[in-house]
């Protein structure tokens, strides 16, 4: 008679998958929620030049928080499921502190907002500073 054999977790090393799955892991909605207010929004949108990110740091996607190496890539990836269903997802609001105590009991409940997204405006060649910043406000108005 043989001993039963050990069972094995996917074939993997535990220290490996948890390497794997931090090393993949992407930025929380509420962290995205608080790129895409004001100054944040326009600081990540104009970074400097910085060659240890793709595309040299200069095609970023706010929603999804993703640099792209070309202009072309990130407009492709604006067509995406990926993105699309992003954007479906940072429509509703954040949880906050002030909803976790009405949960609780010390308040009415109020249900949250459902706000309206729209992809980022992009630099393709014709930046002018007066109509990005406008398109930002109304942006950030609709909110």
């Amino acid at each position: 008679m043989t001993a039963p054999k050990r069972k094995r977790r996917a074939g993997r090393c535990q220290w490996l998958q948890k390497r794997w799955r931090l090393r993949n892991r992407k930025r929380d909605l509420d962290q995205i929620d608080g790129d895409l207010k004001g100054e944040n929004a326009f600081q990540l949108l104009h970074q400097e030049i910085d060659h240890d990110k793709p595309g040299a740091g200069q095609h970023y996607c706010l929603h999804c928080a993703r640099y792209f190496i070309s202009a072309e890539a990130l407009h492709g990836h604006f067509k995406t499921k990926v993105h699309k269903r992003r954007l479906k997802a940072l429509e509703i609001e954040p949880y906050t502190i002030e909803e976790s105590e009405r949960a609780a009991g010390l308040g009415s409940y109020v249900q949250p907002k459902k706000r309206k997204m729209q992809t980022q405006p992009v630099n393709d060649g014709t930046y002018d500073v007066k109509k990005e910043d406008v398109d930002m406000e109304d942006a950030n108005k609709s909110q």
